[in-house]
């Protein structure tokens, strides 16, 4: 069995209030891109966990990562032994663990069944996990977990991510968020609510790394319709209206930029 975990990106990312766990009451379109890591899967006498690519060094810990902990919450009467080639750099405002795990749910949703509670168990894995399950386009809102259903009227925008290849840990820039309520996610279809809705992280997040700034002043000197971060950062997306102006933005920032970090594709 093979799956991609798709990249997940947040058209907006509107942060409201702080809670008193700790975490943040927040209104966020997500995006899937359909490219990312890749999971291979096949049928073992228990579980196991292999990691492969570009990125598999930045895996602090590969036994403990959304992988082998969304493995160990589904019940199968099965092992299975999974190959996860990391081509999405880690802590990077693309949900790549979140996007593995949602992988996980598929494969196993597939071939077994998933039970009834199911988002719950999702849910405690991480917020971006229950819609890295189904990546489609969606709407979150609480910590993220709580999903409601979007048009998919971008599906097939081309897109580009651009990565400076600096990590960035997802505490500091919330901890760093000012704590000002600029108002709600705007209404309308999902083209609308991304062109008028904002990322409250970018500012922290260039805060803490300035490249961010770079990347968003390239992207934005290409022919995209919109450009902004991604997440907490540091990936930041540009959406085209064409393949051709798509691939033409990548050329121009890989000439500019050799060493930043990208990858293309359509938003599913």
């Amino acid at each position: 069995m093979r799956e991609t975990a798709f990249a997940k990106i947040n058209l907006a990312l509107h942060v409201r209030a702080r809670r008193d766990d700790g975490y943040h009451e927040l209104e966020t379109l997500f995006a899937f891109v359909d490219a990312g890591d890749t999971l291979t899967v096949r049928v073992a006498e228990r579980d196991s966990l292999t990691t492969l690519g570009e990125f598999a060094g930045g895996l602090d810990d590969p036994f403990d990562n959304l992988v082998a902990r969304a493995l160990n919450t589904l019940p199968r009467a099965e092992g299975l032994a999974i190959a996860l080639e990391k081509n999405l750099p880690v802590a990077a405002g693309l949900g790549g663990g979140s996007a593995d795990a949602g992988a996980v749910f598929r494969l196993i949703r597939e071939r077994y069944g998933l039970p009834e509670d199911w988002q719950n168990r999702a849910a405690k894995l991480g917020a971006d996990v229950p819609a890295c399950v189904e990546s489609v386009t969606c709407t979150g809102r609480g910590t993220g977990t709580e999903l409601e259903p979007a048009d998919q009227s971008l599906a097939g925008t081309p897109v580009l991510l651009v990565n400076p290849r600096v990590p960035l840990s997802t505490g500091p820039v919330f901890r760093g968020w000012d704590g000002k309520d600029r108002g709600p996610l705007p209404t309308g279809d999902a083209r609308a609510t991304a062109l008028k809705g904002r990322n409250d992280l970018e500012a922290p997040a260039i805060a803490l790394c300035p490249k961010i700034a770079d990347v968003l002043v390239a992207l934005k000197e290409t022919d995209a319709f919109l450009a902004r971060m991604s997440g907490s950062g540091a990936t930041c997306f540009a959406l085209y209206e064409t393949e051709q102006a798509r691939r033409a933005a990548a050329q121009q920032v890989a000439t500019r930029q050799p060493g930043w970090w990208q990858m293309e594709g359509k938003l599913r």
